[in-house]
């Protein structure tokens, strides 16, 4: 019964956030399983030292990540909303939670991380103003070491072109059992 309630609670947590800030919230709804572990299969975890999640949200995705990573794996969250961010502090005690994907080099600093190995986005881009979807790609560029992941799902493919810039797009998987559909995008920094 805990576990219908928490998932009805998050339903509607996302909604609302979305009737009130739909630029930045980007769907009426979390991500579902299907697209979560569609992302999180898609990174060699062994390999994985540090991870960054951008648009962290309700945990939809950050879920998978405790029992995929390494132990020792440092993980660091991003949530703008403060609600979601006061949650995922209390779901995820051992991640690091900030407010602004922008300030991503600050983070690991704090954090004290050289390069990050990863970095998975649920961030709705296409929905932001052009410059902060700038300041946000160059962060994730310059945070990730050489050949490092970035892994990010959106709902459309109107930022492959922008992604091809930065990064080696190896794949883009699609998934229907979503609401609304996504394509997530497996992609490596260039060299």
């Amino acid at each position: 019964m805990i576990r219908i309630s928490h998932l009805v609670h998050e339903r509607f947590l996302f909604l609302f956030k979305f009737l009130h800030s739909p630029a930045y919230v980007g769907s009426v709804t979390p991500s579902s399983r299907f697209l979560a572990k569609k992302m999180i299969e898609s990174i060699p975890w062994s390999e994985i030292h540090s991870v960054a999640e951008l648009g962290a949200g309700t945990g939809a995705i950050t879920k998978y990540i405790p029992s995929a990573a390494r132990q020792q794996t440092k993980v660091l969250l991003f949530e703008k909303d403060q609600t979601m961010q006061r949650d995922l502090k209390k779901r995820f005690p051992n991640y690091l939670c900030y407010s602004d994907s922008r300030e991503l080099q600050l983070a690991m600093q704090n954090a004290q991380i050289e390069q990050l190995d990863c970095i998975i986005s649920g961030l709705p881009f296409f929905n932001f103003p052009q410059t902060m979807r700038d300041q946000i790609v160059e962060q994730i560029h310059l945070s990730l070491k050489d050949q490092g992941m970035f892994i990010a799902f959106q709902y459309s493919k109107q930022m492959k072109q922008q992604l091809g810039e930065w990064f080696d797009i190896e794949e883009i998987k699609f998934v229907p059992m979503n609401i609304p559909p996504a394509f997530v995008y497996v992609c490596r920094k260039k060299g």
